[in-house]
């Protein structure tokens, strides 16, 4: 059996907005197990199922950069303060990274890292990047890139709090016009405020269903509200409830932030816009890089840190 120290109970609670004690209740039922810990808060309803298991908590900047309508990348880079992530020299980086990206044919990190530096052939990527780290004084990391080429239509590009999301929608349509470019900058806005997980509930797999499922099942099971109800009630619950789930993880079935009557979804909006400009218009694809997504954040105290410098000259 692990120790279950203060720490960990704190991070599980910030991780699931659970209570204290349920929180250090769930590590010692699973053995300290912060993964398994999560699963238990949530079959016991005490978890909410949009939270993620893990914090936005590194700082850093997103960055996407349009090469023109059918080509464009997005990239993240983290810092360790969000000081540096407000840095001119910093931002001034990140862009060229995007730069970079947006030219690359690399498929993974490692290939992107030894490639030619764009401002310097004479440097990798990785060169550069431990050059700056060495002018800037702090830890920097090119944590991720995604280059989107549209090959029947157009891409469109959002940046939402400054850099702290950047959001890439391909569209695939055969009329590409102001009206059409607009109205996809609509729906990468919808992606940076609602975070969808796919694109309609045609993607959703069969695995992530009966996963949820089954955590809607155990919250059933546990609410004192269905004691006694026959099985047929409690599974009707569990399928409405999973439906509600899915309209609000896939872009097509969310309701459109911007409907004047607050009922529109994406893909009446979507449908309306193809009519209005005599076009077939889908969403084929969107990528959403957050800074610091899923990533721990070191706690700082900044008084014990100048204590700490000043003790040491």
């Amino acid at each position: 059996m692990a120790d279950i120290t203060a720490a960990m109970v704190k991070e599980l609670r910030e991780m699931t907005g659970a209570g204290m004690m349920d929180c250090k209740k769930a590590l010692n039922e699973t053995g300290g197990s912060m993964d398994e810990a999560v699963e238990f808060l949530r079959k016991n309803g005490q978890a909410k199922a949009e939270k993620k298991a893990g914090r936005i908590a590194a700082e850093g900047l997103c960055m996407v950069v349009k090469k023109d309508d059918t080509t464009a990348a997005v990239v993240e880079v983290n810092s360790e303060t969000d000081f540096v992530a407000k840095n001119a020299d910093f931002q001034a980086y990140v862009t060229a990274v995007a730069n970079q990206a947006v030219e690359t044919d690399a498929k993974d990190m490692d290939a992107f890292l030894a490639e030619a530096w764009n401002l310097d052939t004479g440097k990798t990527v990785k060169e550069a990047l431990v050059e700056k780290i060495a002018v800037i004084g702090e830890n920097l990391n090119i944590r991720r890139f995604e280059k989107v080429t549209a090959e029947n239509g157009c891409v469109v590009s959002y940046v939402h709090g400054g850099g702290r999301i950047g959001v890439i929608v391909e569209a695939e349509t055969d009329v590409v016009n102001d009206s059409v470019k607009e109205a996809m900058t609509n729906i990468a806005m919808q992606v940076a405020a609602l975070s969808p997980k796919y694109i309609s509930t045609e993607e959703v797999s069969e695995e992530y269903k009966a996963h949820e499922k089954e955590i809607l099942m155990a919250q059933m099971q546990a609410d004192p509200k269905m004691a006694g109800k026959p099985e047929k009630v409690i599974e009707g619950a569990v399928a409405g409830r999973l439906n509600k789930e899915l309209k609000e993880v896939c872009l097509l079935e969310q309701v459109y932030v911007k409907a004047e009557d607050g009922k529109q979804t994406v893909a009446q909006y979507l449908a309306q816009v193809a009519k209005e400009n005599g076009a077939r218009l889908s969403v084929k694809k969107f990528v959403r890089f957050e800074t610091g997504e899923g990533l721990e954040k070191k706690e700082e105290n900044f008084a014990e840190e100048v204590a700490k410098q000043m003790a040491g000259n």
